[in-house]
């Protein structure tokens, strides 16, 4: 990275760095600055500076591990190993490596975002607006990373200067999480003074305006119950009028294009992402295509029962009161759903990256063309331990080879500000047709799903709350968002549950003995999960950081 800014975990190394120190009395060799790297003595002076150290905070944005994400929650299966998928699944220790790394690197993100605050006002020769707007960019940032620490933890820490390891601050106590919410939304208010309120281009394509922190305060607000907050700050994204949702012009597509490349803010159609982890093609990318339908292992994301029964039929009844819905065949079960269903997840017929090695096989003669789950490894095709695949997010070029994808990964986008409006009116006892209509109902009306009524609700005793966040579920499938609304909710009960997948019936090489079933007679890929209250709703502070400091305490459950 261009910034490098000593960062030291291992106090016992720090006491060596500072004892060496004492050790020389030479003055001269003390004053020396190092040539191979940047310093604060001789950094932070022009214009140009500020510019590289904001770029490098920005690399330090979650890219494809915000998806990974969604292996905690229960729309998704990871086959094999996974520590995300550990900690979902409740069955982790406090020594999970994951969740050290998660505490570690988020602190040494704020701890860079700090050094950029610290310094920013000595520089000469810059534009005053320019370098608030940078230092606006730096604390929106800090609050991104804060935010996945006060979900993950509770109380944490708040520092905001760098710290040498003999700072009394190194040693002290967590501060409370409702703290850490207003310190949160207090520093939004401060960088939306600074942001541009228009969408960036050019130069400034990718980066924070104003609209990335309203909209990251209104999920923040959300998230802990400060509603009239959440309701107040999307409202004013939604009334800045620079934001659409994105479209092809074609029902059937718009929703899946948005993720691919086409939907990229590079190619400047794309006036719904408010704030993504940009990728290049051949500078900086990832390997989400490939993951989701790599041709020749165990596909890494695959949808679950959960999610694919979450999604209601085209006439707006979930599938246990339409009459629409049939599951007597694997095809059945895609037919008239919300068509967001069948952008998500794959469908007999549609055309994948996940192929066989180009030979023809009885139930699949053109290899480019799905037309039935794999289940059995053999080095030919993408297995699903579930029977489904995710279609979205890929970039079926991309699917064949490692680590060539480019599509942006999604942080914010304008549809979570719609949906964070509507949430945020029902909860406060305000939700109106109106309502619906400048928000959830334009969400619908891209893919051609029936609108949400209230009047219709009512009359098939349908939960006005539970349609809600089934659309948020649905809306924001594989964006890593699930495991996050389950848990603010207090729904925790549903990540204890297991997974599962197809129905067996539906594929005779599932009769064997070999896959587990359910009294249903579905398949069942996932069953040692439990969730208990209030334990799993935060998680441990990891083992290694309280032996480093015991003041930090422990979370309920954990000790």
């Amino acid at each position: 990275m261009i910034l490098r800014k000593k960062y030291i975990h291992n106090f016992k190394l720090a006491v060596l760095l500072l004892g060496l120190g004492t050790m020389s009395s030479c003055s001269d060799f003390l004053d020396r600055y190092p040539q191979d790297e940047i310093v604060d003595e001789t950094f932070w002076k022009t214009q140009e500076q500020l510019e590289m150290a904001a770029t490098a905070i920005y690399s330090r944005v979650k890219a494809k591990n915000f998806v990974d994400m969604e292996n905690m929650g229960e729309n998704t299966m990871w086959p094999q190993t996974n520590q995300y998928k550990d900690i979902g699944s409740g069955v982790f220790p406090v020594t999970q490596p994951t969740v050290n790394d998660e505490w570690r690197n988020m602190f040494r993100d704020v701890r860079e975002c700090n050094a950029f605050l610290e310094n920013y006002e000595g520089a000469e020769e810059t534009d005053p607006g320019a370098t608030e707007r940078l230092a606006a960019e730096v604390r929106v940032i800090r609050v991104l990373n804060y935010s996945f620490m006060t979900s993950f933890f509770g109380d944490v820490p708040i520092i905001t200067s760098t710290l040498d390891p003999d700072d009394p601050e190194v040693y002290g106590e967590r501060d409370p999480q409702e703290q850490v919410v207003d310190f949160l939304l207090n520093e939004l208010d401060l960088a939306a003074e600074h942001l541009s309120e228009e969408i960036p281009t050019g130069d400034n394509l990718g980066r924070v305006n104003k609209a990335t922190a309203l909209a990251l305060k209104a999920r923040i607000a959300l998230t802990y119950g400060r509603f009239e907050v959440a309701e107040q700050a999307a409202k004013a994204v939604m009334d800045m009028g620079i934001y659409s949702l994105y479209s092809t012009g074609d029902p059937e597509t718009s929703y899946y294009d948005l993720f691919t490349r086409n939907g990229k803010l590079a190619e400047g159609r794309n006036k719904e992402t408010i704030f993504a982890r940009m990728h290049k093609m051949d500078i900086i990318m990832h390997n989400l295509s490939r993951e989701i339908q790599v041709p020749d292992q165990f596909a890494r994301f695959v949808p679950t029962r959960s999610l694919v029964e979450s999604y209601l039929c085209s006439d707006g009844l979930p599938i246990d009161k339409s009459p629409l819905y049939k599951d007597d065949t694997y095809a059945d079960v895609f037919k008239n759903r919300d068509p967001r269903m069948t952008q998500t997840i794959l469908v007999p017929g549609d055309s994948w990256g996940g192929r066989y090695d180009g030979r023809p096989v009885a139930d699949n003669p053109d290899p480019t063309i799905f037309m039935v789950p794999k289940f059995s490894q053999d080095g030919r095709g993408s297995v699903t331990t579930t029977g489904y695949y995710y279609k979205k997010y890929v970039e079926p070029s991309a699917v064949p080879n490692y680590n060539r994808d480019d599509n942006d990964i999604h942080h914010i986008r304008y549809a979570e500000a719609l949906l964070t409006y509507a949430e945020a009116r029902f909860e406060q006892g305000k939700l109106t047709q109106a309502d619906l209509d400048i928000s959830i109902n334009l969400l619908r009306d891209r893919v051609g799903m029936s609108r949400m009524d209230l009047a219709f609700l009512a009359q098939h005793g349908m939960d006005v709350r539970e349609e809600i966040r089934r659309e948020r579920r649905v809306e924001l499938a594989l964006e890593g968002h699930r495991y996050f609304d389950v848990r603010r909710w207090k729904e925790g009960e549903r990540l204890g549950r297991d997974i599962e997948g197809v129905k067996a019936s539906w594929f005779p090489a599932l009769s064997s003995d070999a896959y587990r079933k359910n009294a249903e007679g579905y398949l069942v890929v996932q069953w040692n999960r439990r969730f208990e209250s209030p334990k799993n709703y935060l998680w441990p502070v990891p083992q290694v950081q309280r032996e480093r400091n015991p003041a930090l305490g422990q979370n309920p459950g954990w000790e």
